[in-house]
């Protein structure tokens, strides 16, 4: 029986993938995963020396969950090719937890004969906390008539697909504006401004008006030698 394999025609965004758990991390496994991996960290593996660095015991390596979910994109997109991965480590991992892996098809198009889904990706301990998120990009072939198409040497089946996705798109800067906003209030003029326009009006004559306020900024200079002079002493 052929392996099942994923195409771009049967697959709509918010489609989840199904979850991955794993069995709870133990200290044999970050043995084995630190001789696999070359990472001989003794924070992964020594509990004496995790202990002298503050740690309440050994954790378990962050591309060790990382690896857990990229066993989730390859069981899912069978026939497909991982174009993109990436992840950010969140949460540590400790002896006994469990890690679920879970995701979500965020974003499909395609262009060309070429056929791209985007994935969230995230992996939650047995609490339901987050402990990892990322993402990944997969292409695939359209169809399995395209598949053939292709495998045979001949053009690949062209579909000009727009790009659908999960984010919303931010409101536009100037979106406000269509409510009909508030008459912005007149800037209060500074009292240097009044006065200097009441000096220009002075010129010309007023009905009912006095011209006594002719120069009324300039500050007077028997003020500024208004202080008190010393006393002279009596006798």
């Amino acid at each position: 029986m052929p392996a099942r394999k994923l195409y771009f025609e049967a697959i709509r965004v918010g489609d989840e993938l199904p979850a991955l758990a794993k069995a709870p991390v133990d200290r044999v496994q970050l043995s084995r995963y630190a001789g696999a991996s070359g990472d001989y960290n003794p924070v992964h593996v020594d509990e004496i020396y995790a202990k002298s660095v503050g740690m309440p015991s050994v954790y378990a390596p962050g591309m060790l969950v990382m690896g857990m979910l990229g066993q989730l994109i390859s069981d899912w997109a069978r026939g497909g090719q991982l174009r993109r991965y990436n992840v950010r480590f969140i949460k540590m991992v400790w002896p006994g937890d469990t890690v679920v892996c879970k995701g979500r098809v965020s974003d499909r198009h395609g262009s060309g004969g070429r056929y791209f889904v985007e994935i969230d990706l995230w992996a939650e301990n047995q609490k339901g906390e987050l402990v990892m998120k990322g993402g990944s990009q997969i292409q695939l072939f359209y169809s399995l008539e395209d598949e053939n198409r292709q495998r045979s040497g001949q053009s690949p089946i062209v579909v000009e697909v727009p790009r659908e996705s999960l984010v919303v798109p931010a409101p536009a800067a100037s979106a406000p504006e269509s409510a009909s906003p508030a008459p912005a209030p007149a800037p209060e003029r500074d009292r240097d401004e009044e006065d200097d326009e009441d000096d220009e009006d002075a010129d010309e004559p007023r009905s009912g008006a006095s011209s006594k306020k002719t120069a009324p900024r300039e500050k007077p200079a028997a003020k500024t030698a208004s202080l008190p002079t010393a006393k002279k002493a009596k006798k």
